[in-house]
């Protein structure tokens, strides 16, 4: 007797797997999941015990219960989706679900991963937060294909697809609030697979996959060498920088915006593990989203504390965040920084202006009059660093989907300005290349219909022994160009200390 099987309880059952399979057309995926006690170690060391050529890591280290609280892990994803700015896609990946998925080109490639995943029927699974679906990035370029009014006037940046996501059919997702870890099989049933022997080779690979994780031992990272101190080109000189806030400055005196989200690509070389980039993320600024993704050629490393927008059950909420102060040394001095963080005015109406952008864009997807902002001017606070956090939600307006909410809501009104088309024009204009991932969307579309993204900020893509970081700085009335280009040299520098540390910045 299978000693793995008698010890783990399948959900569903082979009866009602089998069922569901005579039920429900091909090409259908049904999950497989077994649920088990959270292991005395990280979903980073899992993954790095589980890694493979492709995969990914998305954990929640910092944040509330409504943000922080699941981790997921996939180290073999059946497919990579690749898609370019007219919506055409490749694929990588199994030929089984390279087939099914196969699918008309779309307009656009957010259009494209919807028809992809709109091939699959897949049937309901009790695993919380995230059993299968599509995996991957958004880049801020989309917006050329989103926005017909923004028109794409700048060349160069990141050579990477506007769209790149991995379907996750087998996946590991930990739920640190209940300590339980759910182990994912997805079973494809396209019509030439007997559905009894797809069964019982997913129980068999639940069975492996908890006698792995079982082995695993923690080990504590050995002491390496730093790599280099980086030394990174910039896309756009000081005077370029400071020239642009002037730029942007004279627009809003003329009316055109209030505010503008004006950044610069940094790139330097880098020969190490991005790995050791995330790991390096994780023990000095833990995030509500933190993200390794693995596409082979192509690494996307970030931290982001902010969400982007999220779909669950037919609701939709974001999270807009802005005015910033640090944490203070003791309890008293915490208080006060927060105090005065809210006292501040400019900080305050900066804040009001993404509640209102935040407001509009759900507005455009949920029904009339369900929109509403369920906490106001609230502080987060993290490891280094509060914050002034806000809540708006929604219910989805019905004929409406995910892909039409991240639609609506992006980019962030925190990464572009307000009103957002017309400072997403004048970032084309004044920054003169494209952004990249920068500023878009990482995280997932699950089969279940939800959506969970990250704003794509503080976040290194790593591609051909080339590491890429994008700063960027809110430019208001009376900003003053010499302290944005600081603000962004700044916040260069600790993105190049997670290289440094990585052991592969040059």
């Amino acid at each position: 007797m299978d000693t793995a099987r008698e010890e783990l309880t399948i959900t569903p059952g082979r009866e009602a797997f089998l069922a569901a399979a005579l039920d429900r057309a091909a090409p259908l995926i049904i999950p497989l999941s077994c649920e088990l006690d959270l292991p005395d170690l990280s979903p980073a060391d899992v993954y790095l015990g589980l890694r493979s050529e492709s995969g990914f890591l998305l954990e929640s280290l910092e944040g509330s219960e409504k943000i922080a609280r699941y981790s997921v892990i996939c180290t073999n994803p059946a497919l990579i989706v690749s898609v370019d700015e007219s919506g055409r896609a490749d694929f990588s990946g199994s030929p089984r679900f390279a087939s099914a998925a196969a699918s008309a080109q779309q307009a656009t490639p957010v259009d494209t991963i919807r028809s992809i995943m709109q091939r699959f029927s897949a049937v309901p699974s009790r695993v919380p937060c995230f059993s299968g679906g599509m995996v991957g990035y958004a880049a801020y370029d989309l917006v050329y294909s989103l926005h017909s009014r923004v028109q794409k006037t700048a060349a160069g940046g990141q050579d990477t697809p506007p769209a790149r996501f991995m379907l996750a059919a087998d996946c590991i997702v930990f739920d640190h609030l209940k300590r339980r870890m759910h182990l994912v099989t997805g079973r494809l049933l396209d019509g030439a697979t007997d559905p009894a022997a797809e069964y019982e080779e997913g129980v068999a690979r639940l069975g492996s996959l908890k006698e792995r994780i079982g082995r695993f031992v923690r080990v504590p990272d050995a002491p390496r060498p730093a790599g280099r101190t980086p030394s990174p080109s910039s896309n756009l000189s000081k005077e370029e920088f400071m020239q642009a806030v002037r730029r942007i400055k004279e627009y809003i005196y003329a009316g055109d915006i209030f505010q503008a989200v004006l950044s610069r690509r940094l790139e330097c070389r880098f020969d190490g593990d991005p790995f050791s980039i995330y790991k390096h993320l994780r023990a000095a600024n833990p995030s509500p989203y933190m993200y390794h993704l693995d596409f082979g050629d192509l690494a996307v490393v970030g931290s982001s504390p902010e969400m982007l927008v999220r779909v669950k059950n037919g609701r939709v909420m974001t999270v807009p965040i802005a005015g910033t102060r640090p944490r203070g040394r003791s309890a008293e001095e915490d208080g006060r920084l927060a105090a005065e963080l809210l006292r501040d005015e400019k900080e305050r109406a900066e804040h009001v202006m993404l509640v209102d952008l935040a407001r509009n864009d759900l507005g455009s997807v949920c029904a009339y009059g369900s929109v509403n902002v369920d906490e106001f001017m609230g502080i987060e606070k993290f490891s280094h660093v509060q914050h002034i956090v806000s809540i708006v939600s929604g219910t989805l307006r019905a004929g409406l989907d995910a892909f039409d909410v991240l639609k609506a809501c992006f980019p962030a009104g925190t990464v572009s300005g307000a009103p957002k088309v017309r400072a997403m024009q004048i970032i084309d204009e004044t920054e003169g290349a494209c952004r990249g991932i920068y500023a878009g969307a990482v995280g997932y579309f699950g089969f279940d219909g939800a959506l969970d993204v990250a704003i794509a900020i503080r976040t290194v893509v790593v591609s051909g022994g080339t590491a890429y970081v994008q700063v960027g700085a809110g430019i208001v009335a009376d900003s003053d160009p010499e302290r944005e280009w600081i603000e962004t040299e700044n916040k260069g520098a600790a993105m190049m200390l997670a290289l440094e540390q990585g052991g592969g910045g040059a």
